[in-house]
């Protein structure tokens, strides 16, 4: 599997694994060094809070090691009036009162709890590349909806929105 993501995205996994590994990296080793000097290990709770928390920073790298090796590098742009990448699209459902707005981003960045959708999820998918009073299908598990599209204001990458963490 390939993972879309922008040059930007990629800058920022690097920039983060720059930091794990250079600074976070020393410091939770010296942390697990320090907690293991307090003696018994099967009841040093700062041992394996020390341990659990550089086995945390240590699969974050690989993760992102992973990440960056299976991109696909993907362009931001599109038309003036289509939607693309960090375009903020408000949609209204068919029997909803109230607009919805999304911004869509990488999977790197979603955080639907914030209005950030992936263009690689159902609703990204079905809004890419689509204008302003199109009625586009959103495919949900085993049926779907459909919703017009009744704004769209462009946007670009101005680094404000962070990679997301696990």
């Amino acid at each position: 599997m390939h993972n879309e993501l922008t040059r930007g995205d990629i800058e920022k996994m690097r920039q983060e694994l720059d930091y794990r590994r250079i600074e976070l990296r020393p410091q939770l080793l010296e942390a697990v060094k320090q907690a293991r000097a307090f003696g018994d290990l099967s009841e040093n709770f700062e041992y394996k809070a020390a341990k659990q928390e550089k086995n945390r920073n240590e699969g974050r790298i690989r993760y992102l090691e992973n990440m960056i090796r299976t991109a696909v590098v993907v362009e931001e742009d599109s038309g003036a009036d289509t939607v693309g990448l960090y375009d903020l699209v408000s949609v209204l459902a068919e029997g909803e009162e109230e607009e919805e707005r999304w911004r869509i981003v990488t999977t790197m960045r979603q955080d639907a709890l914030h209005g950030l959708i992936s263009r690689e999820s159902p609703v990204g998918r079905a809004l890419m590349g689509k204008k302003v009073g199109d009625r586009v299908y959103i495919e949900a598990g085993g049926g779907g909806y459909y919703m017009t599209i009744t704004a769209l204001e462009k946007g670009t990458d101005d680094g404000s929105i962070p990679i997301s963490s696990f």
